[in-house]
């Protein structure tokens, strides 16, 4: 269904909702990778598991996606979620920037803190410090 959201938007222009759909399908990327009889941790190559990395490397593109639209748009909201998604990816693939563009991000807040999005980047960015 994300698909066809998608091809909807890119065929109509409409691209309201574009950066939270690439975002979203980054994460039923991982969550399908990760059903597969591994965890997300496994794509670093853990001896006997076999990784994941196609299916990580396509939502961390999705994701990426999501953020640059998010960026164009000027939505910050959903350039926090996006920027979430991928501090949550780096962090279980052991990258140890993880942390940089979700802090840049939070920091251009000046209200709404005690919004669910704010209160999770939060507190991701203090696992991960």
């Amino acid at each position: 269904m994300l698909d066809q959201a998608l091809a909807v938007a890119h065929r109509t222009g409409e691209g309201y909702n574009l950066a939270e759909l690439y975002r979203l399908k980054g994460e039923l990327l991982l969550k399908k990778a990760s059903g597969q009889g591994t965890s997300r941790a496994a794509a670093g190559g853990e001896p006997g598991v076999e990784p994941r990395q196609p299916a990580f490397a396509e939502a961390e593109s999705c994701f990426h996606q999501a953020l640059e639209i998010a960026q164009q748009q000027k939505a910050k909201s959903w350039e926090l979620r996006a920027a979430m998604s991928i501090a949550r990816l780096n962090q279980e693939m052991g990258k140890p920037e993880a942390r940089i563009p979700l802090a840049q991000i939070y920091d251009l807040f000046g209200e709404g803190f005690d919004t669910v999005d704010l209160r999770e980047a939060k507190a991701l960015l203090h696992e991960l410090s």
